[in-house]
């Protein structure tokens, strides 16, 4: 008995794709989300790496280094103490990277900005979110969600323009 792709290419077929379209399966096929949590989010951010989850079946391994890692996700709140490291973090992660907000807390400063002058009134202030994934805390499912809308973003973009070089240009087109 002969397997799916042996009767597939058994006339001598081919796979004829386009390098752009290889080069995203290859990328979001393998996430590498940055292990750092604020606050309680973090918790639920964990939990989606446990069998019961398996964040790995998306092809996700988490890493302690930004160098490492291409999507950092925002789990919990931001105070202004702490969104100078965000930054610095966010900076040292290699192109093309991607943010997930997740939770009331880093996505719109959840219930503690109304009384308290030091919680950031959302992470897209600081750095630029690719996908909100709402909730206080938000369920693991609703992170997988977040994953595979990333995928999805991922999927669609073009290697043509990376953004760098689209806020070069921008930057560029603000100068004249």
């Amino acid at each position: 008995m002969k397997g799916l792709l042996d009767q597939r290419f058994e006339n001598g077929g081919f796979i004829i794709t386009k390098m752009e379209d290889l080069i995203n399966w290859a990328r979001l096929s393998s996430m590498f989300p940055m292990t750092f949590g604020i606050a309680c989010c973090a918790i639920e951010f964990m939990s989606t790496g446990t069998t019961v989850y398996d964040m790995d079946r998306f092809g996700m391994a988490p890493r302690s280094s930004p160098r490492q890692s291409d999507v950092m996700i925002v789990a919990g709140t931001v105070t202004f103490k702490m969104a100078d490291r965000i930054k610095r973090l966010y900076e040292q992660m290699a192109e093309p990277r991607y943010v997930i907000s997740m939770g009331s807390c880093s996505n719109c400063g959840g219930p503690y900005w109304q009384h308290g002058y030091h919680v950031v009134k959302g992470v897209d202030r600081i750095v630029p979110v690719d996908i909100y994934v709402p909730g206080c805390p938000p369920r693991p499912e609703a992170l997988i969600g977040g994953f595979l809308k990333l995928q999805e973003k991922i999927r669609s973009e073009s290697l043509v323009a990376p953004k760098a070089i689209e806020k070069l240009m921008q930057q560029e087109h603000a100068n004249v």
